[in-house]
Protein backbone atom coordinates (compact mmCIF):
# COMPACT_ATOMS: atom_id res chain seq x y z
CA UNK A 1 0.00 0.00 0.00
CA UNK A 2 2.96 2.16 0.70
CA UNK A 3 4.65 1.61 -2.30
CA UNK A 4 1.05 2.32 -4.47
CA UNK A 5 0.91 5.79 -2.58
CA UNK A 6 3.99 6.80 -3.19
CA UNK A 7 4.08 5.67 -6.99
CA UNK A 8 3.62 8.98 -8.93
CA UNK A 9 2.95 8.90 -12.75
CA UNK A 10 5.51 10.64 -15.25
CA UNK A 11 2.66 12.82 -16.80
CA UNK A 12 1.69 13.61 -12.92
CA UNK A 13 4.85 14.95 -12.06
CA UNK A 14 5.36 16.76 -15.61
CA UNK A 15 1.97 17.94 -14.96
CA UNK A 16 2.92 19.69 -11.68
CA UNK A 17 6.50 20.97 -13.46
CA UNK A 18 4.45 22.49 -15.98
CA UNK A 19 2.10 25.06 -13.59
CA UNK A 20 5.44 25.59 -11.81
CA UNK A 21 6.78 27.12 -15.07
CA UNK A 22 3.56 29.12 -16.23
CA UNK A 23 4.32 30.95 -12.64
CA UNK A 24 7.96 31.54 -13.45
CA UNK A 25 8.94 34.81 -14.99
CA UNK A 26 11.19 33.37 -16.91
CA UNK A 27 11.01 30.16 -18.92
CA UNK A 28 12.52 27.30 -19.46
CA UNK A 29 13.20 26.44 -23.41
CA UNK A 30 13.66 22.79 -24.14
CA UNK A 31 17.10 21.81 -25.95
CA UNK A 32 17.13 21.20 -29.67
CA UNK A 33 18.12 18.03 -30.59
CA UNK A 34 19.07 16.77 -34.50
CA UNK A 35 19.38 13.01 -35.37
CA UNK A 36 20.09 11.81 -38.78
CA UNK A 37 19.16 8.03 -38.63
CA UNK A 38 19.85 5.53 -41.45
CA UNK A 39 17.35 3.19 -40.23
CA UNK A 40 17.13 -0.47 -41.96
CA UNK A 41 14.15 -2.72 -40.38
CA UNK A 42 14.57 -6.03 -41.55
CA UNK A 43 11.49 -7.55 -39.63
CA UNK A 44 9.10 -4.94 -41.99
CA UNK A 45 11.42 -4.97 -44.98
CA UNK A 46 11.45 -1.45 -44.13
CA UNK A 47 14.23 1.01 -45.65
CA UNK A 48 14.67 4.74 -45.02
CA UNK A 49 16.88 7.96 -44.47
CA UNK A 50 15.66 10.48 -41.73
CA UNK A 51 16.30 13.85 -40.77
CA UNK A 52 15.06 13.99 -37.28
CA UNK A 53 14.74 17.08 -34.79
CA UNK A 54 13.77 16.31 -31.61
CA UNK A 55 13.04 18.75 -28.74
CA UNK A 56 14.44 17.24 -24.88
CA UNK A 57 11.79 19.29 -22.49
CA UNK A 58 13.10 20.68 -19.02
CA UNK A 59 11.67 18.07 -17.05
CA UNK A 60 12.76 15.15 -19.65
CA UNK A 61 15.75 13.35 -19.68
CA UNK A 62 18.22 12.02 -21.98
CA UNK A 63 17.13 8.37 -21.54
CA UNK A 64 13.44 9.60 -22.14
CA UNK A 65 14.49 11.03 -25.29
CA UNK A 66 16.53 8.43 -26.34
CA UNK A 67 13.42 6.11 -25.68
CA UNK A 68 11.14 8.12 -27.78
CA UNK A 69 13.72 7.77 -30.75
CA UNK A 70 13.90 3.96 -30.13
CA UNK A 71 9.92 4.13 -30.64
CA UNK A 72 9.93 6.02 -33.41
CA UNK A 73 12.48 3.69 -35.20
CA UNK A 74 10.48 0.39 -34.18
CA UNK A 75 7.60 2.12 -35.90
CA UNK A 76 8.44 4.04 -38.45
CA UNK A 77 6.69 4.95 -41.27
CA UNK A 78 5.64 7.83 -43.33
CA UNK A 79 3.12 8.74 -41.10
CA UNK A 80 4.36 8.52 -37.81
CA UNK A 81 5.23 12.15 -36.25
CA UNK A 82 6.68 12.78 -33.17
CA UNK A 83 4.08 15.52 -31.39
CA UNK A 84 5.27 18.33 -28.58
CA UNK A 85 5.38 14.99 -26.06
CA UNK A 86 5.57 16.39 -22.88
CA UNK A 87 4.97 20.29 -23.51
CA UNK A 88 1.30 18.92 -24.27
CA UNK A 89 -0.12 16.20 -21.36
CA UNK A 90 -2.99 15.74 -23.86
CA UNK A 91 -0.45 14.26 -26.43
CA UNK A 92 1.02 11.22 -26.49
CA UNK A 93 4.79 11.35 -27.61
CA UNK A 94 4.40 10.00 -30.98
CA UNK A 95 1.31 9.71 -33.28
CA UNK A 96 -0.10 9.11 -36.75
CA UNK A 97 -2.95 11.01 -37.90
CA UNK A 98 -5.25 9.90 -40.87
CA UNK A 99 -6.18 12.40 -43.71
CA UNK A 100 -9.52 12.60 -41.69
CA UNK A 101 -8.13 13.80 -38.88
CA UNK A 102 -8.34 10.52 -36.69
CA UNK A 103 -5.03 8.74 -34.74
CA UNK A 104 -4.73 5.52 -36.14
CA UNK A 105 -1.62 5.37 -33.62
CA UNK A 106 -0.58 6.95 -30.49
CA UNK A 107 2.76 5.94 -28.51
CA UNK A 108 3.44 6.69 -25.51
CA UNK A 109 7.04 6.57 -23.54
CA UNK A 110 7.30 5.85 -20.06
CA UNK A 111 5.06 4.25 -17.59
CA UNK A 112 1.56 6.01 -17.43
CA UNK A 113 -1.39 5.01 -15.83
CA UNK A 114 -4.25 2.57 -16.69
CA UNK A 115 -6.62 5.72 -16.88
CA UNK A 116 -4.40 7.78 -19.69
CA UNK A 117 -4.12 4.48 -21.31
CA UNK A 118 -8.31 3.82 -21.40
CA UNK A 119 -8.64 6.97 -22.72
CA UNK A 120 -5.98 7.18 -25.39
CA UNK A 121 -7.66 3.28 -26.89
CA UNK A 122 -10.85 5.18 -27.24
CA UNK A 123 -9.21 8.25 -29.36
CA UNK A 124 -6.84 5.66 -31.26
CA UNK A 125 -7.36 2.57 -33.31
CA UNK A 126 -3.76 1.57 -31.75
CA UNK A 127 -2.02 2.30 -28.38
CA UNK A 128 1.44 0.96 -27.75
CA UNK A 129 3.73 1.81 -24.73
CA UNK A 130 7.07 1.90 -24.45
CA UNK A 131 8.27 1.41 -20.62
CA UNK A 132 11.82 1.87 -20.54
CA UNK A 133 13.74 2.51 -16.95
CA UNK A 134 14.90 0.87 -14.03
CA UNK A 135 11.11 1.12 -12.28
CA UNK A 136 9.29 -0.99 -15.12
CA UNK A 137 8.84 -3.72 -13.47
CA UNK A 138 7.12 -2.14 -10.23
CA UNK A 139 5.05 0.01 -12.76
CA UNK A 140 3.74 -2.92 -14.62
CA UNK A 141 3.15 -5.20 -11.65
CA UNK A 142 1.15 -2.80 -9.86
CA UNK A 143 -1.19 -2.41 -12.72
CA UNK A 144 -0.96 -5.40 -15.35
CA UNK A 145 -4.30 -6.79 -14.79
CA UNK A 146 -5.78 -2.95 -15.65
CA UNK A 147 -3.22 -2.93 -18.61
CA UNK A 148 -4.63 -6.07 -20.07
CA UNK A 149 -7.89 -5.26 -19.72
CA UNK A 150 -7.21 -2.24 -22.43
CA UNK A 151 -6.97 -2.21 -25.94
CA UNK A 152 -2.98 -1.57 -25.58
CA UNK A 153 0.60 -3.26 -26.58
CA UNK A 154 3.25 -2.88 -23.82
CA UNK A 155 6.84 -2.95 -24.33
CA UNK A 156 10.08 -2.71 -21.78
CA UNK A 157 12.91 -1.24 -23.66
CA UNK A 158 16.24 -2.54 -22.18
CA UNK A 159 17.60 0.37 -19.64
CA UNK A 160 21.15 -0.56 -19.66
CA UNK A 161 20.90 0.01 -23.86
CA UNK A 162 18.88 2.91 -23.63
CA UNK A 163 21.40 4.45 -21.17
CA UNK A 164 24.05 3.55 -23.44
CA UNK A 165 22.80 5.10 -26.52
CA UNK A 166 22.39 8.52 -24.32
CA UNK A 167 25.94 8.26 -23.43
CA UNK A 168 27.12 8.81 -27.43
CA UNK A 169 24.49 11.32 -28.05
CA UNK A 170 25.52 15.03 -28.90
CA UNK A 171 23.27 17.55 -30.32
CA UNK A 172 23.73 16.63 -33.66
CA UNK A 173 24.17 13.05 -33.98
CA UNK A 174 24.19 10.50 -37.25
CA UNK A 175 23.21 7.43 -36.83
CA UNK A 176 22.45 3.35 -38.12
CA UNK A 177 19.99 1.78 -37.00
CA UNK A 178 19.36 -2.25 -37.97
CA UNK A 179 16.10 -3.51 -36.35
CA UNK A 180 15.92 -7.47 -36.32
CA UNK A 181 13.83 -9.45 -34.19
CA UNK A 182 13.14 -7.40 -30.75
CA UNK A 183 16.97 -5.87 -31.09
CA UNK A 184 17.91 -2.44 -32.60
CA UNK A 185 22.23 -2.68 -33.25
CA UNK A 186 22.76 1.30 -33.26
CA UNK A 187 26.02 3.03 -34.61
CA UNK A 188 27.07 6.47 -34.23
CA UNK A 189 30.21 7.94 -34.29
CA UNK A 190 30.75 7.33 -30.56
CA UNK A 191 30.42 3.39 -30.55
CA UNK A 192 27.73 0.91 -30.99
CA UNK A 193 25.16 -0.39 -28.67
CA UNK A 194 22.23 -2.75 -28.51
CA UNK A 195 18.51 -1.89 -27.35
CA UNK A 196 16.60 -5.12 -27.11
CA UNK A 197 12.57 -4.93 -25.80
CA UNK A 198 10.47 -6.98 -24.81
CA UNK A 199 6.13 -7.68 -25.04
CA UNK A 200 4.73 -7.38 -21.56
CA UNK A 201 1.57 -8.93 -22.32
CA UNK A 202 3.30 -12.00 -23.31
CA UNK A 203 4.60 -12.43 -20.26
CA UNK A 204 1.20 -12.96 -18.43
Amino acid sequence: MLGCRLWASERSITRLFLRLLKTSAVAIKPTIYKFNVVLSDLNRDFYHNYSLTVALHPSETQERMVARLMAFCINANDELKFTKGLSDVEEPDLWQITLDDQIAVWIDVGEPDAERIKKASRKAKSVLVYSFNSKSDVWWEQSKVKFNQLQAEYFRLDCDGIKALASQLGRTTAMSVLITGQSAFVTTEAGDCEVVWQALNEED
